[in-house]
């Protein structure tokens, strides 16, 4: 992965197995994209227990970790990486809160999950944990830098 212009951030997503198995994996990335961000990294991942307890180890020893593990191995997962400016701000705006019933709507819980650890997706939540997450799923060499004719009429001043 190659430096990020100044202005710009990477962050990850990952769509979940509710997500996945909900056929939005397409309608939800198209959400970012229509945005404006960049996918420079995707792809499809049968996550291993132990990927996924280091994913959520910050909740280890909380009464919901073993869900969280379980939810997250139970189908396929979509990773991916988004580029762009603000990236980590944005995704999280356009996620909405953790907790469905409290996501606005507009945002991609507030619109399509209902309960609990059925929210669709996960988003970094700052740069460090950004740097990190995306360590932890992709290797460098699946995170690729490219220039795209749309970017100058998205990000241009």
């Amino acid at each position: 992965m190659t430096t990020a212009e100044p202005h710009r951030e990477y962050t990850l997503i990952l769509v979940k197995p509710d997500g996945v198995q909900r056929a939005l994996v397409g309608a939800l990335l198209g959400r970012f994209e229509r945005r404006g961000l960049k996918i420079v990294g995707l792809k499809m991942v049968a996550v291993a227990r132990a990927l996924a307890e280091r994913h959520y180890a910050e909740h280890q020893g909380k009464f919901f970790f073993d869900d969280l593990v379980d939810h997250l191995t139970a189908a396929p997962v979509v990773a991916a990486v988004l580029e762009g400016p603000e990236a980590i701000r944005i995704v999280r705006s356009m996620v909405g809160s953790t907790r469905p019933w409290e996501a606005a709507p507009g945002t991609i819980r507030g619109d399509l999950a209902l309960h609990g650890l059925r929210n669709l997706i996960h988003a970094s939540d700052a740069p460090e944990t950004a740097a990190a997450e995306i360590a932890l799923w992709f290797d460098p060499a699946e995170v690729y830098a490219y220039t795209r004719e749309l970017d100058r009429w998205v990000l241009e001043d």
